[in-house]
């Protein structure tokens, strides 16, 4: 993509993360000033240009001093996972996402984009072709989803003239250097523990890294077109190419050679386990994550493709890395880790 010629400095939230970093890599290579948010340090965004600022979302002197003479806030922060207290997911989703709005406001910085996810129209069965127009969650089996909508509810109300908001939603984001998702599949899937769940013929989106940055530029440039028709908006970010996941995850462990899923559970009977693991999980309590919850087993036994005609039409946003080649790139990626 060629450079926004938006003006800097701009403010990243979360560049500790998968998309912020990424984020905010590019942003340094188009030449922009960037200050990140993270709780630790990052002597590899420093190295590259950006000032870091340490602090945490409720750390308001913190996020002052980021974002002061920013023209864009691109507040990417925010609590994952599929278990915790809800207080904790809604501290950090929510209250997060307020103050970073309440710090737009003190300071006058004109625009906003905020990294919302597909999960927030969860509705616990199929979302095929699923646009927009999907309401918003109030309930789901962990705090996330939840808390992710009411964060991105804040944003849109927040759109006015004196501050422009976009809300984006990638979908289950990967390529080189994601810790979270591709990683945690191939651990499973070395260990034995890996099961198709359903039917195995469930169709989700996927969105490349690169795709997702790409969005995240794009929606700060229609931010910056004033009477815009992206300001106030939501939407929904993939590669545009739904895939069968299972097919896809065992094409991923041949490339690999590690040997494919093959072995196969019905929804029922893990939706059943998954509720005695999340009793176990909060009874005694024990510690991480159990192996398996509800929010999970329909995650990965439903449907899961978006319509990003929206997208294309108000944002321009047009998938640059297809699955195809993405996939041969990220099986290039992980080739030296497992032996080959």
């Amino acid at each position: 993509m060629a450079s926004s010629g938006l003006p800097a400095p701009v403010f990243v939230t979360g560049a500790s993360g998968f998309i912020g970093g990424r984020l905010a890599e590019r942003l340094l290579a188009e030449g922009r000033k960037v200050r990140v948010l993270s709780r630790r340090p990052l002597p590899a965004l420093e190295r590259l240009g950006a000032q870091v600022v340490q602090g945490d979302l409720d750390d308001h002197g913190a996020l002052f001093r980021g974002a002061e003479g920013a023209g864009t806030v691109f507040h990417v922060a925010g609590r994952v996972g599929v278990w915790g207290p809800p207080a904790e997911f809604f501290r950090v989703n929510v209250d997060g996402t307020r103050n970073v709005i309440a710090i737009c406001r003190a300071l006058g910085i004109p625009r906003l984009v905020y990294t919302s996810s597909p999960s927030v129209v969860y509705t616990g069965g199929d979302l095929a072709g699923v646009d927009e127009s999907a309401p918003l969650c109030a309930q789901a089996p962990c705090a996330y989803p939840t808390s992710k909508a009411t964060a991105e509810r804040e944003v849109t109300r927040a759109h006015d003239a004196d501050l422009a908001t976009v809300s984006l939603r990638p979908h289950l984001v990967w390529g080189p250097g994601d810790r979270n998702v591709v990683p945690r599949v191939l651990d499973r899937a070395c260990r034995g523990r890996l099961r198709i769940i359903g039917s195995g013929r469930n169709q989700v989106d996927l969105t490349h890294i690169t795709n997702v940055v790409d969005a995240h530029l794009l929606a700060e440039r229609a931010l910056a077109q004033p009477g815009g028709p992206a300001g106030g908006k939501a939407y929904f970010i993939t590669n545009g190419e739904p895939v069968v996941l299972w097919d896809w995850i065992n094409e991923l462990l041949r490339g690999l050679r590690i040997p494919p899923v093959r072995k196969r559970v019905s929804l029922g009977r893990v939706m059943v386990a998954a509720r005695a693991l999340e009793a176990l999980w909060r009874y005694l309590p024990l510690p991480d994550e159990p192996p398996m919850t509800r929010f999970v087993a329909k995650e990965l036994a439903t449907d899961h493709w978006f319509d990003i005609s929206a997208a294309r039409r108000d944002l321009g946003y047009a998938p640059r890395v297809t699955m195809a080649a993405g996939t041969a790139e990220l099986i290039e990626h992980f080739r030296p880790s497992y032996g080959h």
